[in-house]
């Protein structure tokens, strides 16, 4: 008697800038997924929102490989906790705080753990050039709060380019971030599991271009190489794993994630932001360290798959009603 084959439902594209990268992963994904134990079903979400094919409820679990807003900040995430289908990574609360870079740094800060100075700011709260300099220096970042893959990002050295990099944020989010220039070594490490997460060797990023941009990720071939795994010390390696691990915890994340680093040149560890839904093409980052700690792209699919599956049937147990006696 042939084995029921696991439906999985690859859950892609979204109402999202990030909507090109997450058709990559996607497709990478259904590629390399182990045909004889899966049988993939693409759900394509198109830049509207629309769901071109409502094949949700043919499937057995979700792996949703959306990037950025409308994907990986919870609300699909709540979606599927409502439609009770089980789901690859983060769930409703973790997602959220990933997403959200103001939240995020609060929560980090909150417990001790090492993060860039910042600061904040709506519409009708914008600081000024000097104001902003005098708290984090004369250089730093402007960002959308809720937006990855480095879009919406500015660099900025002097005033002159300030109200530009304001306007172009808030094209992608209600509230904006600004982070203090840190210069250091771009190290990433990827994390596996629920309730014992285990993190992976880290990795460098070297980027050619100014900061790691939207273009030296996905456009420029030559924008950016990866060193997998990265030579540090033994001890400087410990430290990162073990500030990867205990940075996803904090952040109420589950199956998988990527958490960013700047290495100073004095050996200090700044931890810069996690993706709950990182990037998942075969060259991309996340599979890649995997990959060098021993864990194939096609068997990294598996066992994500098995912790949304195990997950799901330990939220089953719990008691949803409450009689009085």
């Amino acid at each position: 008697m042939t084995k029921k084959k696991i439906r999985v439902g690859i859950l892609f594209g979204g109402k999202s800038a990030e909507h090109e990268v997450s058709l990559q992963s996607a497709k990478n994904v259904v590629e390399a997924i182990d045909k004889k134990k899966y049988r993939p079903i693409s759900i394509l979400i198109d830049k509207k929102g629309n769901w071109n094919q409502k094949k949700i409820k043919y499937v057995d679990v979700i792996f949703p490989i959306l990037h950025g807003p409308f994907g990986e900040d919870g609300t699909v995430q709540g979606l599927l906790k409502l439609a009770n289908i089980p789901f690859v990574g983060a769930s409703v609360l973790g997602s959220a705080v990933g997403m959200d870079k103001d939240i995020m740094k609060r929560l980090l800060r909150d417990s001790k753990i090492p993060i860039g100075k910042f600061l904040v700011a709506r519409a009708n709260n914008i600081p000024t050039y000097k104001e902003v300099a005098k708290a984090l220096g004369s250089q730093f970042f402007i960002k959308p709060a809720n937006m990855g893959s480095s879009i919406g990002v500015s660099k900025i050295e002097n005033e002159k380019d300030f109200k530009k990099a304001i306007k172009e944020a808030f094209k992608y989010d209600l509230k904006i971030i600004f982070e203090e220039y840190i210069e250091g070594r771009e190290i990433e490490c990827s994390v596996l599991g629920n309730d014992k997460p285990i993190a992976s060797v880290p990795g460098e990023v070297i980027s050619s271009h100014d900061f790691y941009s939207y273009e030296a990720k996905y456009i420029d071939e030559h924008g950016a190489t990866l060193e997998i795994p990265v030579k540090l010390s033994p001890q400087i390696t410990k430290n990162i794993q073990k500030l990867a691990v205990k940075t996803f915890k904090i952040l109420a994340c589950e199956g998988f994630g990527r958490v960013d680093f700047f290495l100073k040149k004095d050996g200090s560890i700044i931890v810069n932001e996690i993706n709950t839904i990182p990037g998942f093409t075969s060259i991309s980052m996340y599979p890649k360290l995997w990959e060098a700690s021993g864990i194939s792209y096609t068997k990294l699919i598996d066992k994500l798959i098995q912790l949304a599956i195990e997950r799901f049937k330990k939220e089953q147990k719990l008691k949803t009603s409450y009689v009085l006696k």
